[in-house]
């Protein structure tokens, strides 16, 4: 039980990536609010997640921040305390950048960008003052290589990389840990978009040879959120089988 006694808060945890990680942290003992714009989806997951443990949802719009600010106070409100915060809602709105329009480039930096500096701006003010917690955000391997037809998305995915670092050398000495984990291909309903031949590609470019599973991202969350990473801070933890080595 690696997080027994701790409050997670995960946002886009209504599908994907972010709801395989509330059955873990649920399985490790914490107590998890999941947020996502979709209510419907996410009382859904509730549902299917409660013989697990105590978890419970609240409806918010990462890029808009009063709802931000009202998700924070839910959990405050129920719980007393954040001890993880989990910034894993993303969007792709794919395209070459000679088709890309500025409604594409904006919507995907208000929330995949934009969504983590509000959400973790309206958490910090909690972690300070117990003095502790743990952030953890979603970059990707492309946020760190690139890619075609993925210029809005791999601009917020480089930039949380650079909120990560930054947020380490502010935060640390108040003992708060700031860490990110950059996916390679994992399949989820976000790459059900990709083309087959596009994901039959990255899996013969990756040396284990398979795409991962939102599982693997889960684990690399709940070690990340775990007292074993104690000295861990400012890493970006890629989980991608070796596609960009």
């Amino acid at each position: 039980m690696r997080l027994e006694g701790k409050t997670a808060l995960i946002t886009g945890g209504a599908n994907g990536i972010g709801k395989v990680t509330a059955r873990k942290f649920l399985q490790e003992g914490a107590k998890v609010v999941i947020s996502d714009f979709n209510a419907e989806a996410g009382e859904q997951t509730v549902s299917e997640l409660r013989e697990y443990g105590h978890i419970s949802f609240t409806a918010a719009d990462v890029s808009d921040t009063k709802q931000v600010e009202q998700m924070v106070a839910d959990t405050m409100d129920t719980y007393g305390r954040i001890d993880v915060l989990i910034n894993n809602a993303g969007i792709t709105i794919d395209g070459l950048l000679t088709k890309m329009d500025e409604e594409s480039w904006e919507k995907v930096i208000s929330v995949n960008l934009s969504g983590v500096f509000k959400c973790t701006k309206a958490v910090a003010p909690a972690m300070l003052e117990q003095g502790s917690g743990v952030i953890l955000n979603a970059s990707s391997v492309v946020g760190i290589h690139g890619n075609i037809g993925q210029t809005n998305y791999a601009a917020t995915k480089a930039g949380v990389i650079g909120l990560t670092k930054s947020w380490a050398k502010e935060f640390g000495p108040k003992g708060i840990r700031v860490n990110a984990v950059a996916p390679g291909f994992i399949v989820t309903d976000m790459t059900a978009k990709v083309p087959q031949k596009i994901l039959d590609m990255m899996e013969s470019k990756t040396p284990l040879r398979k795409l991962g599973k939102p599982e693997d991202i889960a684990s690399a969350y709940l070690f990340l959120a775990s007292d074993e990473a104690s000295y861990i801070n400012g890493t970006i933890l890629s989980v991608d089988g070796g596609l960009v080595v």
